[in-house]
C-alpha cells in the first residue's frame, strides 16, 4: 500500500479528533457570524474527496460486483442518509460540541444500532471489498473505530460556547 494513498485514507481522522477535543478552538476559527456545523461539513466534505480519491488510487473495478455487495452498500448508505435525515447537518456534523441544542433522536436506527453512521460506512466500504485491497478498507474501519471511541466519552464541560 502506497504510503501517500495510506496517508489520504487516514487524513479526515485528525481533523475529527481534533474539533471533538477542541470545539471551542474551532469556533473561534470559524469566527463570530460563521456557523462552526457548516464550516465543519465543507471542509470535511473536501477531505472526503481526498480519501476517495486515494482509495480509488489503489482500486481496480470489474463489473457485475458480488452479490454480498448489494445488501452491505445499500444497508450502509441507508443508515448514513437516516443519521443525517434525523440529524440533519447540524447533529452530524458536531452540532453539540459547538455549543447548539441537537434534539434527542429515538427512531431507528438509533436506539437499535450504537454509531449508526459509522457502522453504515464500515457497510459500506466492507462491501467494496471486491475493488478495493484489504488494507485501505482496514485503514479506513480502524479510522471509524478510533471515532467510535473517541466520541464514546463526552466531557460536556469542553462543550464550545457561541460566539456572541
Amino acid at each position: 500500500m502506497g504510503i501517500v494513498a495510506g496517508i489520504g485514507v487516514l487524513l479526515p481522522f485528525p481533523f475529527y479528533y481534533l474539533l471533538w477535543t477542541y470545539p471551542q478552538s474551532w469556533v473561534n476559527l470559524c469566527g463570530k457570524g460563521r456557523d462552526p456545523s457548516k464550516v465543519m461539513a465543507l471542509v470535511s466534505h473536501f477531505i472526503k474527496l481526498i480519501q476517495f480519491v486515494s482509495l480509488f488510487s489503489g482500486s481496480s473495478f470489474s463489473w457485475p460486483p458480488p452479490l454480498y455487495f448489494w445488501p452491505l452498500f445499500a444497508f450502509g448508505q441507508f443508515l448514513n442518509f437516516r443519521v443525517y435525515q434525523l440529524l440533519g447537518e447540524s447533529g452530524t456534523y458536531y452540532g453539540v460540541r459547538f455549543g447548539k441544542n441537537i434534539p434527542w433522536v429515538r427512531e431507528f436506527p438509533f436506539g437499535f444500532i450504537k454509531d449508526p453512521q459509522y457502522v453504515g460506512s464500515i457497510m459500506s466500504l466492507v462491501a467494496c471489498l471486491s475493488w478495493v485491497p484489504f488494507q485501505y478498507i482496514l485503514l479506513w474501519s480502524l479510522g471509524y473505530l478510533f471515532m467510535i471511541h473517541i466520541e464514546s466519552a463526552e466531557d460536556v464541560t469542553t462543550r464550545a460556547k457561541p460566539l456572541s
